[in-house]
């Protein structure tokens, strides 16, 4: 009953505004601008792999989440159980401060970022020479060590020239317009079937290493790549722990401490190139048309070849004389079927479907406008298609009409 009440009390909130894009990742809106639809929308740009990395991040944060609660529930504290991230966390921040019982106003400071990358990779050149094997199914392993942030890494040799400047343009990715099926995924969330480990947070943050940011992995595993772009100085060229086994040297003592705030930094960038860029035309799509593209365009074929069968009948009826001639006025139905699909692909929005609460989730299937705002752009949007298709048809029929009759 309370989750429902804070629902309504957002949905109210929303009565006169666009949902921003933190309430929709936290699943606080409504069809079609919800996180499912928002998903879809990425998806058709092949660009859902953005999103996915923000869940599992969010995931993997979560689960920390958890493990330091449960320190603190058994009636230890987090300096006892785990002193070197204690240390790590006093010294440099981390976004657990609160839960792990940090001085108030203790944050994540900017500077532990560039530290936390070259720290890795302080630790890849201690592994350098030691151990470098290929991941198996479970992700389990050394990936091949690199020297510094910022250097191509062997397996991206071949591709630096076509690396993306943008999470949103990664090369090899192609955006899928029929085919919505995910490829099967390595699971983040692991069951709490009993007591959250350290071995666990290390093995969530390998799953999200190896399936987003090593891209030799992504492609001996799947045979696509899930790589999303990061700015160099985010980028992390290698995972030095393993999940198969406890750390057992000082070095990687002290790597696990940053596990829990491994891709906070990387994860805020994927939220900040989302907000900017894709949400905003997600916000257009959904929130005033409620077309996908190949519905659209199928719109576009069909209302050109009504619109012809229209056109062609009106000249015959013309040209032929055919009496009386107010068989010309039904000429209307081939020209409102022509103008409303072709009015429809130009703003992407089919008045009918609106005006029976329906939005495309993918092609020619639909759910329901929820969303009350939205509900609202999307009928002052169908109201003025629908002036606009009586309009022309009128304006078409009349003139086909009003033609004098010549009997070739």
């Amino acid at each position: 009953m309370d989750d429902e009440k804070r629902h309504d009390d957002w949905a109210s909130s929303r009565a006169n505004r666009l949902p921003s894009f933190t309430e929709v990742l936290s699943r606080r809106t409504r069809p079609p601008v919800d996180l499912f639809m928002f998903y879809l929308f990425l998806q058709r740009e092949g660009a859902e792999d953005i999103v996915d990395f923000w869940l599992d991040v969010q995931q993997h944060e979560n689960l920390c989440r958890a493990y330091f609660k449960d320190i603190r529930k058994s009636g230890r504290t987090i300096k006892e159980e785990w002193p070197q991230y204690w240390d790590y966390a006093r010294r440099r921040g981390s976004i657990y401060g609160t839960v792990v019982g940090l001085a108030p106003g203790t944050k994540r400071s900017t500077v532990s970022t560039t530290d936390l990358v070259s720290d890795l990779d302080r630790a890849n050149l201690a592994h350098a020479g030691e151990k470098s094997s290929t991941p198996g199914a479970s992700g389990a392993g050394y990936f091949s060590p690199q020297t510094r942030v910022g250097t191509t890494s062997p397996g991206l040799a071949g591709e630096s020239g076509k690396r993306s400047t943008t999470p949103f343009s990664m090369s090899g990715r192609t955006p899928t317009l029929f085919n919505l099926r995910r490829a099967s995924r390595a699971p983040t969330v692991i069951p709490r079937s009993s007591a959250i480990t350290r071995m666990d947070l290390i093995a969530s943050a390998e799953r999200i290493y190896y399936r987003y940011l090593s891209p030799a992995a992504n492609t001996v595993n799947s045979g696509e790549s899930h790589e999303i772009y990061l700015p160099p100085a985010l980028r992390i060229h290698s995972f030095p722990l393993s999940s198969s086994h406890e750390p057992r040297t000082e070095g990687e003592m002290q790597m696990m401490a940053q596990i829990p705030d491994m891709y906070h930094a990387q994860k805020e960038y994927c939220f900040r190139a989302m907000e900017q860029d894709a949400f905003p035309r997600f916000l257009r799509t959904k929130a005033f048309g409620n077309l996908t593209p190949v519905s659209a365009l199928a719109r576009l074929i069909a209302g050109l070849v009504i619109l012809w069968i229209g056109l062609a009948t009106a000249f015959a009826l013309v040209f032929l004389d055919v009496r009386p001639k107010s068989v010309r006025f039904y000429l209307f139905i081939p020209f409102t079927i022509a103008i409303l699909l072709l009015v429809s692909h130009q703003y992407e929005l089919d008045p009918i479907l609106v005006f029976m609460s329906q939005s495309e989730t993918t092609p020619f299937r639909t759910l329901s406008i929820r969303e009350p705002y939205v509900k609202k752009l999307l009928l002052g949007r169908a109201i003025w298609v629908a002036v606009l298709v009586a309009v022309f048809t009128t304006a078409l029929t009349l003139m086909f009409w009003a033609v004098p009759g010549h009997r070739l």
